[in-house]
């Protein structure tokens, strides 16, 4: 527990006797869960939960300094752009995913994990979009511990069986018009989704807004884990898991 001489236990003998015991009851108590979740319940514990802020559901982040002239001409294939923005702060290109932990007897833990390996292009004529094919690399999926990066190799996902999420649109987009530049617009994509080796319809609602030649594009969507064929992972000591969570993306285009 605590040391010999050091302040905590100067400050545990000063207390009355019980209340003493208690103090060190708790300590040990805090000390024995970073041990049994190999550090990760006293990270939790002692500095509470930390990640990514969801994907916004207000306008899409343009990259700060980003600066892609505009084409002579918006018609023709758009492709993703990953080497604009950054990872850290949500302005790249990523997919990724949301979900709820629980940590036995303290509580709640958001997980966030994300890949920028995406890749993919879309088909613009006028105001009407068609053609939207993306693919992810959930081999790439990265969160905040990498035991459980680790583990969505073999469970959940199992990203060693299937690497990768695919989503191509089954009708066009009508934007009604195109967008100024600065200005965000509301549409929703209906199209095939196949995760974990199931292909399900969707549609997901999208924000996006153009900058210069950037078409930044945002959307959530939830996923019920039983749909996909997903069993919740198992093999986290100290942790349950929510049997659903969220799809994330916020993608940049630029045209080819």
């Amino acid at each position: 527990m605590s040391a010999p001489g050091s302040p905590a236990q100067a400050a545990a003998n000063r207390l009355p006797s019980g209340r003493r015991k208690l103090l060190l009851v708790v300590v040990g108590l805090i000390v024995l869960a970073g041990a049994i979740g190999g550090g990760y319940g006293l990270w939790y514990v002692l500095l509470g939960p930390t990640g990514p802020a969801a994907v916004s559901t207000g306008a899409p982040a343009i990259p700060t300094g980003a600066a892609v002239a505009a084409p002579a001409s918006f018609d023709g294939t758009w492709n993703v752009e990953t080497g604009l923005g950054s990872i850290a702060d949500g302005s790249a290109s990523f997919v990724g995913y949301r979900v709820q932990e629980q940590l036995v007897g303290v509580g709640g833990h958001t997980a966030v994990g994300r890949t920028p390996k995406v890749t993919g292009s879309l088909a613009l004529s006028g105001a009407v979009v068609s053609d939207v094919k993306i693919t992810a690399d959930l081999t790439a999926l990265a969160s905040d511990d990498s035991h459980r990066d680790d583990q969505l190799r073999r469970q959940a996902i199992e990203t060693d069986n299937f690497p990768t999420a695919t989503f191509t649109t089954t009708g066009s987009i009508d934007l009604g018009t195109l967008p100024a530049d600065g200005t965000a617009v509301s549409v929703s994509a209906t199209g095939t989704l196949t995760l974990h080796g199931v292909s399900k319809t969707v549609t997901v609602p999208l924000q996006v807004i153009r900058s210069g030649g950037i078409i930044a594009v945002t959307g959530t969507l939830p996923i019920v884990f039983s749909d996909y064929s997903i069993q919740k992972p198992n093999s986290f000591s100290v942790l349950s898991v929510d049997d659903h969570g969220t799809m994330e993306l916020h993608l940049l285009f630029t045209h080819a």
